[in-house]
């Protein structure tokens, strides 16, 4: 018997949602998801996936986010280096640094992210007004491509 393979990267569903295809015969359902994906070491993706049912999106989202995979640099292994605010659709995202001891302060999508890429000393805040978790997770990543070393 092989011992059981301990998955390196640590997954969080963000948002699933039942999307319609109207046709012909009336209404198709699929599943969308979204997905976190990170090693809590400063690599982090996201992915998204449809499927028939949950389960196929979910895998087809987490084999995404493998994809989608980016590394960030952190300062002490715990915060990142500067300031940083990015944009994406309609998500504004301001992640600051913040010092040891000061622990996590971010909500929702944003804070999934952060955490999974392995940020433990942060502060962030959604500047948009919009509450879509996918777009805010989007905004962070892209906050989060923009540091430097």
């Amino acid at each position: 018997m092989m011992p059981a393979r301990r998955e390196e990267f640590k997954e969080r569903v963000l948002d699933m949602r039942r999307v319609t295809r109207v046709v012909a015969g009336g209404k198709r359902f699929r599943f969308r998801c979204t997905l976190v994906l990170g090693d809590e070491k400063g690599r982090v993706g996201i992915g998204i996936a449809k499927g028939l049912d949950v389960q196929q999106a979910v895998a087809k989202a987490k084999t995404e986010a493998k994809k989608n995979m980016i590394t960030v640099n952190l300062k002490d292994n715990r915060t990142i280096a500067h300031e940083v605010i990015a944009k994406y659709s309609a998500a504004r995202v301001l992640v600051k640094p913040a010092s040891q001891g000061h622990g996590l302060r971010a909500g929702g999508a944003v804070r999934f992210v952060l955490s999974f890429a392995g940020v433990k000393d942060a502060t962030a805040k959604c500047l948009g007004r919009t509450p879509n978790k996918l777009t805010n997770a989007m905004a962070t990543i892209e906050a989060l491509k923009m540091l430097k070393a």
